[in-house]
């Protein structure tokens, strides 16, 4: 019997493996898990240059996956001054006029919508905060941003412009832009002329990122984009000098106006890999968000927008799901509002028994009561990030609300309910849209936020499980990843506390014992 690189004994383990549900010890050999029971069962498997840890009674569950992250792209985005906890207008104005300027341009981030109260985003409402100097603020939601004048002249940016996909530079009644830009497109305008950092920066912010994440518990990450044609080389060049915190599964954009070189294209990225990261699937946006007034809804919101899809010709998008399906392609599709969510569910319903936990749909942020046990029937996989709930209001004064109106307010973030009609559903974070935190999207699944409410909270059990054998599913590894058990991967997360018995708010302040992704520690707690 060839010895262990590693031994973790003393620990309550929740493995998920119904044929073996608890233990107290496990070994590992290259990268996966050699045995699992007590001490006795992983005493033979030591040797030498075998590492034991004795966990002291803590809880060790299969490692906690991000279902849904942009730990690359998001390094873009997350950029500069943080603006998340600001609540208002006079505190917006405040933090600009302090802001340090990065080669004379003021960046910011993770604006809330509900600081303009209701007012039309405009660069009018920040201009003389700053002093002329240029400024492009990205607001929480990813999908939207504010740039000042400064910054749209040296854009180039002076009125409306046509995109392929759903974008808008938003003018007012003479044509002139307000700064609200709207969609990737419309931001995309900007990216040629703002601050970049350099290769090495983007190295160095990486490891930093990923280390953080993984002291929060995570050993893996769903990347939901590319993050630029030199990701794949930036992680290789990571991987040749270090090993990476975390197991990234990279997903390529798929975007309107898409031809059959560019689908030949995305299938061909499947084989990209590293030690530690691949390309797995594709992404696509079926929608927006509903406070930006681009999520595709049955109805109109209140101010008269949302009546359009993210593809100007919705069948197209089916077209390309059909083509990657039939090439043995996975796909993730964004899909906020009700009329979004259907399309992408009558498409996969097209594909027929095939189908079957191969796609899957990003946030479900509002859904009518018939759509919800389709999940479950053609096995389309769930994908939601419960910290979103945040960002609203249980009395439904904030703008997510107010736009979609009491009735689709009411029916947010159906988490229990998708779970209780039997769909897979997976959890993640969304960072930066929300933070990266682990243990608080755990806990935030069992106490949702805002409109949500506590209707829609899960178990314990069913809060790891989103974040550990159901988003094993949604990944299509399930029969080497989300349980603990012989010749799975060596992914494990040991929790000071029960993740699934404590209560939920002890959970989101949870210590960290150990991590282990790929068998290799990536954090240890002092």
């Amino acid at each position: 019997m060839p010895p262990a690189d590693l031994i973790l004994t003393g620990a309550h383990i929740r493995t998920l493996d119904p044929t073996n549900p608890q233990a107290t010890a496990l070994a590992v050999r290259e990268g996966h898990i050699a045995a699992v029971g007590d001490e006795a069962d992983v005493r033979d498997w030591q040797g030498p240059r075998t590492e034991t840890v004795h966990l002291g009674g803590a809880t060790l569950t299969p490692g906690l996956v991000d279902s849904h992250s942009h730990p690359v792209w998001g390094l873009e985005m997350a950029t500069g001054l943080d603006l998340s906890a600001v609540a208002d207008l006079d505190q917006l104005r405040a933090a600009l006029r302090t802001a340090d300027r990065v080669d004379g341009w003021v960046i910011a981030w993770g604006l809330d919508h509900n600081v303009f109260g209701g007012r039309p985003v405009h660069r009018e409402l920040i201009e003389d905060a700053l002093d002329g100097a240029p400024a492009f603020i990205r607001l929480y939601d990813g999908h939207s941003a504010l740039a000042n004048a400064a910054a749209l002249r040296a854009a180039g940016v002076e009125g409306p412009r046509s995109f392929a996909q759903r974008a808008t530079v938003v003018c007012d009644d003479e044509g002139r832009p307000t700064g609200h830009l709207i969609e990737h497109a419309a931001m995309d305008l900007l990216t040629p002329v703002l601050p970049r950092p350099s290769r090495a920066q983007r190295r160095t912010r990486l490891v930093e990122l990923l280390s953080a994440m993984a002291a929060t518990g995570l050993t893996g990450a769903h990347v939901m984009d590319l993050g630029g044609d030199d990701v794949p080389g930036l992680l290789g060049g990571v991987e040749s000098e270090t090993h990476l915190p975390l197991r990234l599964r990279l997903a390529p954009w798929c975007m309107p106006g898409v031809d059959a070189e560019g689908l030949a294209e995305l299938i061909a990225l499947q084989s990209r890999a590293g030690r530690h990261w691949r390309v797995g699937g594709v992404k696509f946006f079926m929608d927006g968000t509903v406070e930006g007034g681009t999520a595709w809804l049955e109805h109109a919101d209140c101010h008269g927008q949302g009546t359009d899809a993210f593809w100007p010709d919705p069948e197209a998008y089916a077209d390309a799901v059909r083509h990657l399906h039939a090439a043995g392609v996975r796909t993730a599709t964004h899909a906020i509002g009700d009329a979004a969510v259907r399309h992408v569910l009558d498409t996969v319903a097209s594909l027929g028994p095939g189908g079957r936990l191969a796609h899957r749909i990003e946030h479900i942020e509002t859904v009518p009561d018939d759509t919800v046990p389709r999940f479950a029937e053609l096995g389309v996989i769930a994908s939601m990030q419960p910290p979103h709930t945040a960002y609203t209001r249980a009395d439904h004064s904030d703008e997510w609300s107010r736009r979609l109106g009491d009735e689709r307010a009411a029916r947010a973030w159906r988490t229990r309910d998708l779970r209780d009609a039997g769909a897979v559903v997976a959890l993640g974070s969304d960072w930066p849209i929300a933070h990266y935190d682990a243990r608080e999207v755990l806990a935030t699944a069992r106490a949702p936020r805002g409109a949500a409410g506590q209707a829609q909270g899960l178990t314990g059990l069913q809060a790891l499980e989103g974040c550990t054998s159901h988003a094993a599913i949604a990944a299509g590894d399930s029969d080497v990843a989300g349980r603990i058990a012989p010749g799975f991967r060596a992914d494990l997360t040991a929790f000071g506390l029960d993740p699934v018995q404590a209560p939920a708010d002890e959970v989101a302040q949870a210590a960290i014992r150990l991590t282990v992704s790929g068998g290799h520690i990536t954090h240890r707690h002092p």
